[in-house]
């Protein structure tokens, strides 16, 4: 009798199990500023696309990969670690008639919905805060990975990949229309892990994020300042910085 109810008894603990880690429900994650980066891209008087870069995100992402509408995320972004490769061309963007980087800091993006697709994607779409404004902004995600990290302390780590397309005009930044295009493509790559991302020890490479950029100079005076309204007469055009 014994040998009958032992097998059983395994396998009703085997499904058990199973049961319990298949319904472990959402997790949440926080991101990694290290291995998060915004890489954007605009029209360059049309010669070519100005490519920057903003490392340094932080924020939290609820998910389960088995329920991808359950999925939450709340994401800030540091402007004023904005790279473009040149000096002048960062001090010249966040100016205060451009991002405004002094009053306006950083970026913040909060998820409102996601729609799953096929093949760990999803559409994910959310509000974006940027120069004060608020609007509606929808990525295109990709799952790349989900699993334990190879490195100690070997946390549970979640890749993205996403794009997305805003205008800048929708966010009141109307300057400079002759030179900068008013599409600004949007490329994220992004990893969150389970735990605090400073909390994964000395053994995990590449430990520093990188220095802040110096907030941009104080405008000057005799040039008028941008408002969040567009303005009803064009600007006169200013000196395009060399980069």
């Amino acid at each position: 009798m014994l040998r009958r109810v032992l097998p059983s008894l395994g396998l009703m603990l085997g499904v058990a199990s199973w049961s319990s880690a298949g319904a472990a429900g959402p997790e949440t994650y926080e991101l990694d500023p290290v291995h998060t980066r915004v890489l954007f891209a605009v029209s360059h008087a049309g010669f070519s696309k100005a490519l920057g870069t903003v490392s340094g995100s932080t924020g939290t992402l609820v998910f389960d990969r088995d329920d991808w509408r359950s999925a939450r995320l709340d994401v800030r972004v540091p402007i004023q670690h904005l790279d473009l490769g040149d000096a002048k061309w960062n001090e010249a963007v966040l100016g205060i008639n451009l991002l405004d980087g002094k009053r306006h800091p950083e970026a913040h993006f909060v998820s409102t919905s996601v729609e799953p697709g096929e093949a760990d994607r999803a559409r994910v779409c959310g509000d974006l805060t940027l120069r004060g404004m608020t609007r509606p902004l929808c990525m295109d995600v990709t799952l790349n990975a989900l699993k334990r990290h190879p490195l100690p302390p070997f946390r549970r780590t979640a890749g993205f990949s996403a794009t997305a397309t805003l205008s800048r005009a929708e966010y009141g930044i109307i300057t400079w229309k002759n030179v900068i295009g008013d599409s600004v493509d949007l490329r994220i790559e992004a990893e969150a892990v389970i735990g605090k991302p400073d909390e994964r020890g000395a053994a995990h490479v590449e430990t520093q994020a990188p220095a802040p950029i110096e907030p941009a100079v104080e405008p000057d005076p005799s040039e008028p300042a941008s408002t969040d309204q567009p303005e009803t007469e064009p600007e006169p055009t200013p000196p395009e910085p060399t980069p």
